[in-house]
Formats: structure tokens, C-alpha cells, sequence
């Protein structure tokens, strides 16, 4: 009979053999979480190795995303497709065993993690959508949601802010079925915590609302299981495991110290922990005896059969749930949304109200939510100035919730977005001031490396907010945002635009979107149908000289666009023909075939001047050496908006000039 030591040896084995053939990574959590591991694997976590999409599947996320070789022994132990030959090819490139867990390499990683603390709050998202949907799909005697959250952490996890912020939303919101298990080892990169992180951890979550189980023996497994037992069997209340562990257990000269951390523990050492473990086998080689204690390929799919089956009646009683559900969680549209969203863009364009961006991002929202069970917002405390709310919106707290009060936390907030966009069934949307995405870049940086469908909408867009000052007006946010890979930036000139970028970001799905709205009205611009139709990619021709060539290309997004074709206007007057081109999204114009590319912005046109009331450098690339940028070199100043935009030289002279100095 193989010992559940042994068990969890299997994994310390594989993960002190994966980082000394990588010569990089960190093999001492892997082996201090083993034994908790093991239980949870073994005894509690519902999975399909099989199919690791199963809807009703545990998610488990590694938040202490360092210790990422736990996570590949123990998806390689059960059953996924990832083969030793991966295992042997840790922190390789084009392997599918990065130094960290990423989402959209591996079978069987829920979330990327690494970042500390962000995959305790993906997991916050990830309870959330299974409480929701269970209360709108469940029926009584059909629980076709029904299953749990676990997240493992570390002490890094707990110092970072976003714990707290996510921590004490999850104790509000009851998160019943979230567990969290505390790898407390006493041991960071530095040393030991005591210097840096003396909190009474149990206490504080006691005040978040959570409930605590403290003092478990992370090596005894008899403890642990009573310990998630305990957890899994009430409901109420999201529930903390503080588990005491020995980082590098079993390493005898490094363990419990900070060298068994974030290196190799070397041939020596290895050596040493396979005499001290009684592991008397070869590098990467598991016995069949402990492959097949492992092996959950067989009960897996027991587990989803009775599933099925148990949907299947769900689906007779109430199949127009059951085809929801299954629309919902397969990610795709209702099936006549992109009728009814595009009337919608074609009667705004119509209607031609000025509107500010902010106003007309909640008239698109009027008009998709309806259509769109899927969509869950919220704000940071700021949906009355967001105007993140719909008339549909109704808060989670309350039945069938779609709505989101996150409070005063931008960093959790979209974390936790990212998860619920992660769960399957949700299409979520978060806001808070433009100036404040630098609390949540980190979260937006992870939602287009993971990739996740969320969407970040962002209000009070520039100095054009006015008084509130340099402290509330972004500079350098849009730029920033911009250069994040896979990040969609929508900027949108009126309300027409504005419905457009939210038409992508509900269908993109192969990452974020970040919608950038004013807080001033802006004007409604005419549009031909063919300039309508190319507003989704990325950047069209507004306007064009009727009967001559134009001599200069004048490129702008948002508030600034009515100043170009002002601009336009003047300039035609003096006998400067130019061309004005509308650029919402560049990277989705970037992405156009060259041939589209040439035909907005041809080569031969050097005489190029932007207009953005933002850091201007962003732009160089689009007006080249020979032409002129009008944006932001300073922060900003409090006064009102129209003084402010004139005196930082956004006003109609000086871009006729700028074209002008351009054309020679």
C-alpha cells in the first residue's frame, strides 16, 4: 500500500529534478506544500484530467505562482496531457512548464500567476461566478453549479496589497466555497518574515469575515484533510487554512532556510534529500505503483459522466436554462447580437447626439446589457461618474446581481474581473478614473498576458476633466496602457465611436479591452456608411478635401478630433487641403493589412501633425520625423477645462500653425 508520504515525495522528486536540469527556479515551496498537495488532490479537488474545461471542475490556483513545479507534478501525477518529456523541459523555451503557471501554455492552469498576490484575488473572481451562476441556474434538486475555489498562497501573497483589498470582499460577499490554504513557512526571499511581516494573519481575516482554521501541521496529512474537511462543509462564510509548513522539507542542510527558495538546491543536496526521504529512485522517474495511486484519468471522468447526466435531466426540465448555461460558459454571443448591435450603431449614428463619452458608454450600455445576461459590472466607487451603470444593473448582494460595488479598490477590482472573465459564463466590465488605472495596471497587464476577456472602462479621459487638477489628470496613462502587448486602447471621438469600441470589446475575446471616456460633451460627427463600417479597425479617413489633394494628414482621438476637423475647416479657408484621420485603436490598426494601412495614412504624405491631449512621444510613430505632435509634456493644472486646453496649446491656431510649419 503506497503512503501518502510517498505520494507527495513523488512530487518534491520531480520538482528538486526540474529545477536542477533548469539550473533556475524554486524548488522549496513545491516541496513544504507536497503533503497539502496531496490531500487536496487526492481527497477533496473534483477535475477531469481529460478534459480540463469541465464546467463543474474545483479551480485550483497556484497564487504563489513561484512555486510552479507543484502545480506540473501534480497535473502530470493525475492525468493531464503533460508528459514528463515536459517536465524534463522546465523553464524551456516553447515549453509547456513555464517558471511560471501561464493560463494559455499548460492543460489544467486555470490563471497566470506569478505576481504575487493576484491569484488569491482571480480566485475571489473565480467564487463569485460560481455563487452567481448557481443562483441564476440552479433549480431545487439541480445543482448544475456547484463546486469550489482553492488557492494556495504564501506569505508574499499576504503582504501585497491586493489581498487585503480582495480579502475583504470576499468576506462581504460570503464567498462560501472559496478556500485559501496559507503556506505560513516563515520564509521570503530576504529570510526570515519576522523583521518584515509580523501581522496576526488569523485575526485579520477573522475581521475580514472569513472563516479562520488556524495552527494546522502542514506535513500531517491526517490534520490537513480534517482541516478542508472542516472548510468544504459549511458555506457560509470563505474559509482561511493556515497551514505551517517547512519550505525545502526534506532538503536536510537547506530546509526551513531561504536557500531553498529561489535556486537549485544542488547535486549535493538533491542527493542528500533522496536518502532523507528514502526516494531511491533516478531523476524523473516515478514507480507505476505511485503513478496509478496518482491516476485520476478514470475517476475524472466518472465525475463529469454523472454530471452529464445530472444535466441532462436539468436540461429536460428546464432546457431554456440548459442552452443558456451551455451559450454562456462556451463563450459564445446570443445568437442575434450582431443584428441588434449593430442597429444599434447604425440609429446612433442617425440620432447624432453630443454627448460626452462617459454618457454615451452607458447608452451602449442601456442598449447591449439587455442582451447580454453575461455582462457583470462595476466600478470603484465611482459609478456616478463612471456611469458603469445601466438600467438593468442590479448588485450582487441582491438576487440574480449583475453589478459590482467594489469599493475604493482598483488593483482588486480588476483582478478580480479577470477571474470572473476566467469562471466561464461572464463577460465582465470594470471603471474608475483614467488617472487611476496606475493602481490597476498590473491586473490589466495580467488580464492581456493571460489572456482574459475583460474590460477596463476608463472615465475623465484628460486635462479636460478641469478642475480637480494634476493630481486626477491623466498624462502618461494612455501611452501607458498602449504599450501593454495584446491591450486594446479604445479612444472614442463621440457617441457613435463609443458603441463601436463597446461592440469590439464584447466580441473580442482574445483579450482586454481598455475604453477611454471624457468627462466633457463632444460632438457628433458625420459619417458616410463605408467611414462607419471602418471605425472597428482601429483608425479610418473622417474627412477628406472635396476636389483637391490634400496636403497634410491631421490624426487624432477623442475630444481632440472636433479640434482637427475645426482645424480642417480653417485650413481649407487659407488653401491647406488636409486629410483628418480618426485613430480610436491603434493596435487594431495596426494589425490591418498593409494595403488598408497605405490607404489611411499613405507614404507619401509626410506632412503629418497629431492632436492628443496626452504624453506626446506615443505618437512619433505615426507623424515621423518630419511632422508635429500637440499633446502633453507636463502634468496638468487646476483650472477649467476650456482654460486648460488653451493654455497647453490645444486650440485651432495651433494646429493650423503645426500644419502649416509641416507643409513647409
Amino acid at each position: 500500500m503506497t503512503s501518502r508520504r510517498e505520494l507527495a515525495n513523488a512530487v518534491r522528486a520531480l520538482a528538486m529534478d526540474a529545477v536542477e536540469a533548469a539550473k533556475s527556479g524554486h524548488p522549496g515551496m513545491p516541496m513544504g506544500m507536497a503533503d497539502i498537495a496531496e490531500v487536496l488532490w487526492n481527497d477533496f479537488l473534483k477535475y477531469n484530467p481529460g478534459n480540463p474545461k469541465w464546467p463543474n471542475r474545483d479551480r485550483f490556483v497556484l497564487s504563489n505562482g513561484h512555486g510552479s513545479m507543484l502545480q506540473y507534478a501534480l497535473l502530470h501525477l493525475t492525468g493531464f496531457e503533460l508528459p514528463m518529456a515536459q517536465l524534463k523541459r522546465f523553464r524551456q523555451l516553447h515549453s509547456k512548464t513555464a517558471g511560471h503557471p501561464e493560463a494559455s501554455e499548460t492543460p489544467g492552469v486555470e490563471t497566470t500567476t506569478g505576481p504575487l498576490g493576484q491569484g488569491l484575488a482571480n480566485s475571489v473572481g473565480f467564487a463569485l461566478a460560481e455563487k452567481l451562476l448557481a443562483e441564476h441556474f440552479n433549480r431545487p434538486g439541480h445543482a448544475i453549479v456547484d463546486h469550489h475555489t482553492f488557492v494556495f498562497m504564501g506569505d508574499g501573497c499576504l503582504m501585497e496589497g491586493v489581498s487585503h483589498e480582495v480579502a475583504s470582499l470576499a468576506g462581504t460577499w460570503k464567498l462560501g466555497k472559496l478556500v485559501a490554504i496559507y503556506d505560513d513557512n516563515n520564509i521570503s526571499i530576504d529570510g526570515e518574515v519576522e523583521g518584515w511581516f509580523t501581522d496576526d494573519t488569523p485575526k485579520r481575516f477573522e475581521a475580514y469575515g472569513w472563516n479562520v482554521i488556524r495552527g494546522v501541521d502542514g506535513h500531517d496529512s491526517e490534520a490537513v484533510k480534517k482541516a478542508i474537511a472542516a472548510a468544504t462543509a459549511q458555506h457560509e462564510k470563505p474559509t482561511l487554512i493556515c497551514c505551517k509548513t517547512i519550505i525545502g522539507f526534506g532538503a536536510p542542510h537547506k530546509q526551513g532556510k531561504e536557500e531553498s527558495h529561489g535556486a537549485p538546491l544542488g547535486k549535493d543536496e538533491v542527493a542528500a534529500a533522496r536518502d532523507a526521504l528514502d526516494w531511491r529512485h533516478p531523476p524523473f522517474e516515478i514507480p507505476e505503483d505511485i503513478y496509478a495511486a496518482w491516476d485520476k484519468k478514470k475517476v475524472g471522468a466518472e465525475r463529469e459522466q454523472q454530471w452529464n447526466e445530472a444535466f441532462a435531466k436539468y436540461a429536460a426540465a428546464y432546457p431554456e436554462l440548459a442552452a443558456e448555461f451551455r451559450r454562456r460558459m462556451a463563450g459564445e454571443l446570443p445568437a442575434d447580437w450582431a443584428r441588434q448591435s449593430q442597429g444599434y450603431v447604425d440609429k446612433v449614428q442617425a440620432d447624432g447626439p453630443d454627448v460626452a463619452s462617459r454618457k454615451a458608454s452607458q447608452m451602449a450600455l442601456d442598449a447591449f446589457g439587455p442582451l447580454l445576461p453575461e455582462m457583470i459590472g462595476g466600478s470603484a466607487d465611482l459609478a456616478g461618474s463612471n456611469l458603469t451603470m445601466w438600467k438593468g444593473s442590479r448588485s450582487v448582494t441582491g438576487p440574480d446581481g449583475n453589478y459590482v460595488h467594489y469599493g475604493v479598490r482598483e488593483f482588486g477590482m480588476s483582478a478580480i474581473a479577470n477571474g470572473l472573465a476566467l469562471h466561464g459564463g461572464f463577460i465582465p466590465y470594470d471603471g474608475t478614473f483614467l488617472v487611476f488605472s496606475d493602481y490597476a495596471r498590473n491586473a490589466v497587464r495580467m488580464s492581456a498576458l493571460i489572456p482574459a476577456h475583460s474590460i477596463h472602462v476608463y472615465t475623465h479621459d484628460s486635462i479636460g476633466l478641469g478642475e480637480d487638477g494634476p493630481t486626477h489628470q491623466p498624462v502618461e496613462h494612455l501611452a501607458s496602457l498602449r504599450l501593454i502587448p495584446n491591450n486594446r486602447v479604445w479612444r472614442p471621438c463621440d457617441a457613435v465611436e463609443s458603441a463601436v469600441a463597446w461592440k469590439e470589446a464584447i466580441e473580442h475575446r482574445r483579450g482586454p479591452s481598455c475604453l477611454i471616456f471624457s468627462r466633457q460633451t463632444l460632438k457628433h460627427q458625420q459619417r458616410t456608411a463605408q467611414q462607419l463600417a471602418d471605425i472597428k479597425r482601429g483608425a479610418y479617413v473622417l474627412h477628406d478635401p472635396a476636389d483637391t489633394k490634400f496636403k497634410a494628414i491631421l490624426i487624432a482621438t477623442g475630444s481632440e478630433i472636433e479640434l482637427a476637423m475645426e482645424a480642417a475647416r480653417t485650413l481649407a479657408q487659407q488653401n491647406v487641403p488636409v486629410r483628418v484621420v480618426s485613430m480610436p485603436c491603434n493596435e487594431v490598426f495596426d494589425a490591418q493589412l498593409l494595403e488598408y494601412r497605405e490607404g489611411v495614412l499613405p507614404g507619401w504624405c509626410r506632412a503629418r501633425v497629431a492632436v492628443e491631449a496626452a504624453s506626446a512621444d506615443f505618437w512619433r510613430k505615426y507623424v515621423g520625423l518630419d511632422g508635429e505632435v500637440i499633446g502633453m509634456s507636463t502634468f496638468g493644472a487646476s483650472a477649467p477645462a476650456g482654460a486648460l486646453f488653451e493654455h497647453f496649446g490645444f486650440t485651432v491656431a495651433n494646429v493650423v500653425d503645426a500644419v502649416k510649419r509641416v507643409t513647409g
